[in-house]
């Protein structure tokens, strides 16, 4: 049985205090009707102990990796955080879809994402580094983003300054997944007179996507 991954990075635990999570809704509604079958599992990342890259974690990659260290001769705070850190990794690998909800604040996305996304760029488990550079091992994999932006960051003054589906983007590209097109609902905080409108193109766009994505096969 496949499985999808649905990811939220908003302390707003409420979906209807959250815009992006209306519009995760629908798409998981979507995906739904056409992979019925499908497990969703749901990670809410406010809600989890997440391993941040500390010294104790850095020196434990570094030990494992070109130290010549074994697990065993790790410090017990080096052993307990990359433990969790592999932990993560694997339950994020499991998963063959994935949905990742998140808004633009400042630039980029919440620094929880960050955080989270540090813990699957593992060595030999998520890419692999050959003579032309490294090799995402996650393919035949799909995933998107839903994103939501207070102003208008797709074209104009402020195209350059958004960081946060660009780096998500990029981020699972680098890991071998395959990226749909991001659905984005933005300027509903500079044009709120046409927030309704904004955000049932955004739904429209979701149950397209999640029909786009469903109807693509991926290994189990």
């Amino acid at each position: 049985m496949s499985k999808l991954l649905y990811i939220t990075a908003n302390p707003k635990k409420s979906v209807n205090l959250s815009k992006g999570a209306q519009i995760g809704e629908v798409f998981l509604e979507a995906f739904k009707q056409e992979k019925p079958e499908t497990e969703i599992a749901r990670m809410h990342l406010y809600d989890m102990d997440i391993p941040e890259i500390d010294m104790d974690l850095l020196y434990a990659r570094a030990k494992l990796s070109f130290m010549g260290k074994t697990f065993d001769q790790l410090l017990d705070a080096e052993k307990e955080k990359i433990t969790k850190m592999h932990e993560l990794a694997d339950r994020f690998i499991d998963a063959q879809y994935y949905v990742f909800v998140t808004p633009l604040w400042n630039l980029g996305a919440p620094s929880v994402l960050k955080a989270f996304m540090d813990n699957l760029f593992i060595a030999e488990k998520t890419f692999t580094n050959k003579e032309h550079g490294p090799v995402g091992l996650l393919t035949d994999r799909k995933a998107i983003h839903i994103q939501t932006r207070g102003g208008i960051y797709s074209t104009g003054p402020m195209a350059d300054y958004e960081f946060g589906d660009k780096y998500l983007r990029k981020a699972l590209s680098f890991l071998g997944m395959d990226v749909l097109e991001s659905v984005v609902a933005e300027g509903m905080d500079h044009f709120p007179k046409q927030a309704s409108e904004i955000m049932g193109k955004a739904k429209q766009q979701a149950t397209a996507s999640a029909k786009e994505m469903a109807a693509e096969r991926v290994s189990i």
